[in-house]
């Protein structure tokens, strides 16, 4: 082992020890050290003024309380998050995730995750994520409009145009958006339509935003598939994994651009279509019925459910993990390889394994991470942030300006794997791209 690789490893065991029971934390933390040696090699000064140090911990770490009354009129109590974790490039930007799973350690590793991923875009926006672990499955409107007001209380006191800017995440759309905005409105008795991201388009939003993300992943992987096999989408079969806007959107995009998606999922079981999955059914039943995935079978019955099966076991050409965090280990990855995948694009934050990326490199499958390609959705809000400033909005510039951030961030991913002799490693070009963007800026502000 190396000075420096045992230098990294000696970190990440203090990383770890000053931040017991945070797994997710822990993961995110080992994959970007593990690849990061050689830029440090390279650039002495990152380890004499301690960039690593300094940019593993978060700037500012915010826990409150979110009690909130029911439809029955009990007192139901939450806890809420925000991290800023790097403001060297911009404002905190990040979304916010309403779900039963959210940790402090959830949020950290999303947070840390944005750093190189908000980086990755060149746009000038800090990293930042925040949420609870309140459940909106199940809850009325109305419950989950006092859930949003109680929440922007005392989040409010933490964000701004300039200062952060939080957006959606899972369990946060446009209605949970706009009910948090309205609060905002109201305690401030200011209009600042750029203090969140993820609005609806009839009030500040753009109308590509809700899809940016899954757009953004689809445009990664065609740049992939031309680098590393000279191949279109045309043609090929696609499984994604999760029903909600990434994978939704990825889903649409992936058939406008000539590939079959044969299956899709959600946390119950798994939908396979060999005819092609119907985007506008899975939209209607996901944003109208607020059902699971399995009633898609009550609008098509050629199609087949698989109540708690496993997605990765469908034979597939490309396949976009699009759900949440460790969604494919490395028995999949290894399945997936077995059934002729070549492409594996991660739409969600994490969602393969260590073990499972390892396959596919080993298998020299192109493997696309997720901080560059599904940085679509932070682009589009960035780009969301900068209409609201100019009072403009339009699908199609936003679109073209999306396809070309992604494109930028593959060429970037790619140049920089090459510079340090690892041609094709996304990984190890995704994370040092990011890391040097973000180092370099916190080098120009000196020692903060």
């Amino acid at each position: 082992m190396s000075s420096q690789l045992e230098s990294d490893f000696s970190l990440y065991q203090q990383v770890v020890a000053r931040n017991p029971g945070e797994p997710e934390f822990h993961q995110a933390l080992h994959e970007v050290l593990e690849t990061l040696a050689p830029a440090l090699e390279k650039e002495p000064r990152y380890t004499k003024h301690k960039i690593i140090e300094r940019i593993c911990e978060p700037e500012r770490q915010i826990i409150f309380r979110v009690p909130w009354e029911d439809d029955n009129g009990e007192v139901q109590i939450n806890r809420g998050f925000r991290v800023g974790f790097n403001s060297a490039l911009g404002p905190y930007k990040g979304g916010l995730r309403f779900h039963p799973s959210v940790t402090l350690g959830t949020i950290k590793f999303l947070a840390f995750e944005q750093t190189f991923k908000n980086a990755l875009t060149g746009l000038p926006i800090g990293s930042g994520k925040g949420g609870s672990d309140f459940d909106p499955k199940g809850k009325s409107d109305n419950e989950i409009m006092r859930f949003c007001q109680s929440f922007m209380t005392e989040l409010y006191r933490h964000i701004g145009e300039i200062t952060d800017v939080p957006a959606g995440d899972i369990g946060v759309g446009t209605r949970e958006i706009g009910f948090l905005f309205g609060q905002y409105k109201r305690i401030t008795n200011r209009y600042e339509s750029g203090v969140i991201t993820g609005k609806s388009p009839q009030w500040g939003g753009t109308l590509v935003r809700q899809k940016a993300t899954g757009y953004g992943a689809v445009f990664f992987a065609e740049e992939m598939l031309y680098a590393r096999h000279e191949q279109n989408l045309e043609g090929k079969t696609a499984i994604v994994s999760g029903s909600g806007n990434v994978a939704t959107y990825a889903m649409e995009k992936l058939k406008v651009n000539g590939a079959k998606v044969i299956a899709c999922s959600d946390s119950n079981g798994v939908i396979i279509d060999y005819n092609g999955i119907d985007v506008d059914t899975v939209i209607h039943i996901k944003e109208v019925e607020r059902a699971r995935i399995k009633t898609y079978r009550d609008f098509h019955r050629d199609a087949e459910y698989i109540d708690e099966g496993n997605i990765w076991e469908i034979p597939c050409d490309i396949a976009f993990p699009c759900a949440t965090q460790n969604e494919l280990d490395a028995l999949s990855a290894q399945t997936l390889v077995n059934n002729g995948c070549i492409l594996v694009c991660e739409g969600a934050n994490m969602p393969c394994t260590p073990a499972a990326i390892k396959v596919f490199q080993d298998n020299d499958i192109a493997f696309g991470p997720g901080k560059a390609a599904n940085a679509g959705g932070v682009a589009a809000s960035t780009l969301e942030m900068q209409h609201n400033a100019t009072h403009s909005s339009s699908f199609e510039y936003s679109e073209e300006h999306l396809h070309d951030i992604m494109i930028h961030i593959h060429r970037n991913c790619c140049h920089t794997a090459e510079e340090f002799g690892e041609p094709g490693n996304y990984v190890l070009g995704a994370n040092i791209a990011g890391f040097r963007r973000v180092a370099d800026a916190m080098l120009a502000f000196g020692i903060i």
